[in-house]
C-alpha cells in the first residue's frame, strides 16, 4: 500500500477512534444530566438504597445487611478479575499482530486492506478500555469496602440517634457512598459494552461504527425504558415523571 492510502486509513482510525469517545463520553454525561429530570435505574436504586439504609438503623439484626453488601463486591471483584485476564491477553495479542493480522485477512467479509500496524493499534486500544475498566471495578470494590465499615460504624437500633435528624443524615451519606460505588461498576460494565463494538473493528470499519451506536442505544434503552426500570419504580410507587430526590 503506498503512502497516501496509508494516510488515508490513518485518519480514518483516528476519526473511528474519536467517534467511540464521543459516542461513550457523550453518552455518559447525558444519562447523568438525564437521571437529574427523570428516573432511570441508577436514580431508582439510588431511592431503594436511602430506603434500605433507614430501615437497616431500625434492625438489631444486621447480618443479612452485611451479606447485601459482601455479594455487591463479590460482582465487583468477580469483573476486575476478568479484567486481569482480558489484559493478559491483549497484551500476548499484541506481542503476535502479524499472526493475527494474517488470520484476519483469511476470514469472510474481513477488510483486505488492514495492515498489521492497524490490528495492533485496535488491539492496544481494546488493551485501554480494559485497563480503564479494572480501575473503575477496583475502586467499586474499595468503596464497597468502606461501606461495610460504615456498616460497622452505624449507631445501634435502641440509640436515639438512630432514629433523630442526625440519622436521617447518617443513612443519607451511606447510601451516597454505596451509590458512587454502583456509579463506578456501572462505569466499567460500559466499558465492556464498548469493547465489543471495538472487537467488531478488527473485522469491518463500516460494522464497528454502527455498532458503537448500537451499545448507546442498549445502555440508554435499559437504563430509561426497559421493564425493570419500569416494575421497580412501580414497586416504590414512584412517579417516573418527577426528579429523584439528590
Amino acid at each position: 500500500m503506498d503512502l497516501a492510502g496509508w494516510l488515508q486509513l490513518h485518519v480514518l482510525d483516528v476519526l473511528a477512534t474519536g467517534w467511540l469517545f464521543l459516542c461513550w463520553i457523550g453518552y455518559s454525561v447525558f444519562a447523568r444530566r438525564r437521571a437529574k429530570k427523570v428516573y432511570c435505574l441508577s436514580s431508582v436504586l439510588q431511592q431503594y438504597r436511602k430506603q434500605w439504609i433507614l430501615r437497616m438503623l431500625r434492625r438489631e439484626n444486621r447480618i443479612g445487611d452485611v451479606a447485601i453488601i459482601a455479594n455487591l463486591e463479590r460482582n465487583a471483584s468477580f469483573l476486575a478479575s476478568t479484567s486481569i485476564l482480558v489484559i493478559a491477553g491483549l497484551v500476548t495479542a499484541v506481542a503476535s499482530t502479524d499472526k493475527i493480522h494474517a488470520l484476519l485477512i483469511n476470514l469472510p467479509f474481513a477488510n483486505t486492506a488492514i495492515t498489521p500496524l492497524q490490528v495492533q493499534f485496535k488491539i492496544i486500544l481494546l488493551l485501554f478500555v480494559h485497563v480503564f475498566a479494572f480501575f473503575t471495578f477496583t475502586w467499586s470494590m474499595r468503596q464497597y469496602g468502606f461501606s461495610a465499615i460504615l456498616l460497622g460504624a452505624t449507631p445501634m437500633h435502641d440509640e436515639e440517634l438512630s432514629t433523630t435528624g442526625p440519622g436521617k443524615t447518617f443513612a443519607f451519606h451511606f447510601s451516597k457512598v454505596i451509590d458512587q460505588a454502583g456509579h463506578s461498576y456501572n462505569y466499567g460494565l460500559r466499558a465492556y459494552y464498548f469493547s465489543m463494538a471495538i472487537l467488531i473493528w478488527l473485522f469491518h470499519a463500516g460494522l464497528y461504527v454502527f455498532a458503537v451506536a448500537v451499545v448507546v442505544a442498549i445502555l440508554y434503552a435499559r437504563e430509561f425504558h426497559s421493564k425493570t426500570l419500569s416494575n421497580m419504580i412501580s414497586a416504590g410507587a414512584l412517579d417516573d415523571q418527577i426528579p429523584p430526590i439528590k
